[in-house]
């Protein structure tokens, strides 16, 4: 029956603050490493640390939100989220990692491939969530081919990550939003 269930442990609210935290970190690259270029750990760290709280986050609301919500077949929904979830985000994470540590030359692409990983995990989510959701992924997949597409000094731009996640995450929150089924779903 879980395989059935429309997955609504994702808050609208929860993810508009993810969209934030993307915003507040493009500030503070913009601010902190105006030549990230020469320093490519700072600029990991903002986003990375910016990437693991947002997902921090999601998961505590997922789970409160799950458990008040599916009830019964809660346990059984977060794991499928995860499941769907989980091999675009260890993808990215090793690609990061074989990137940073083998062909630093190419780090350039990062902010572009990490977009057009997040997609995949979002294509994937896509068949337990509402199905506008299809747009955030396309979203995701063209703000990543379009930064990689500009990939000369622009390639580190605040903006590279800033507006392809803000947006991104305000998309997902909109659409979660407006496709509640319940009054009191919105949180």
């Amino acid at each position: 029956m879980a395989h059935s269930t429309e997955f609504r442990g994702y808050g609208p609210a929860t993810l508009a603050a993810t969209s934030g935290f993307a915003i507040l970190a493009a500030g503070a690259q913009a601010l902190w490493l105006p030549d990230v270029a020469n320093h490519i750990s700072g600029y990991l760290a903002i986003w990375i640390s910016t990437a693991i709280l947002s997902a921090g986050l999601i998961g505590v609301q997922m789970i409160t939100r799950t458990n008040r919500i599916h009830s019964g077949m809660a346990d059984e929904m977060i794991r499928m989220a995860v499941e769907q979830f989980l091999p675009a985000a260890g993808a990215g994470v090793l690609m990061t990692i074989v990137l940073v540590r083998a062909v630093p030359s190419v780090l350039w692409m990062l902010p572009g491939l990490w977009q057009v990983i997040f997609s995949l995990g979002v294509f994937s989510s896509c068949r337990f969530l509402p199905r506008p959701m299809l747009a955030a992924g396309v979203w995701y997949l063209l703000s990543g081919l379009t930064c990689m597409m500009l990939a000369d000094g622009r390639a580190f731009s605040p903006l590279a990550m800033g507006i392809p996640y803000g947006v991104g995450q305000l998309l997902i929150a909109g659409i979660l939003y407006f496709t509640a089924e319940e009054g009191g779903d919105e949180s």
